[in-house]
């Protein structure tokens, strides 16, 4: 089994789609969801099905994340609200728009 390469492709990503983590790891999409059944049943990770859209298609696969686990975040993070507000002056400013 792949369990422990699976674990790690969590930790570092968050949580993905089946089809990702074996995009990912290099694992045969059979094998990662017989892997990701035996992290399951062993109450490891939390998944549920899910349908995505691609070009107009559905595609069905199981969305994963380790059960219990919030990835941390980058001390430099910003949320896109705080990008989206840094280069509008404030409300009063005298800042004169071109």
């Amino acid at each position: 089994m792949h369990t422990a390469l699976i674990i790690d492709c969590l930790k570092k990503h968050g949580q993905l789609l089946d089809l990702e983590i074996s995009e990912e790891t290099g694992i045969p999409l059979s094998a990662v969801r017989f892997s990701l059944s035996a992290l399951s049943e062993r109450g490891e990770i939390s998944h549920c099905s899910v349908t995505r859209y691609g070009n107009g298609k559905p595609i069905k696969g199981s969305l994963c994340r380790i059960a219990g686990f919030s990835p941390s975040f980058s001390v430099n993070r910003r949320s896109a609200a705080k990008n989206r507000n840094q280069n509008r002056p404030s409300p009063g400013s005298s800042a004169k728009h071109p």
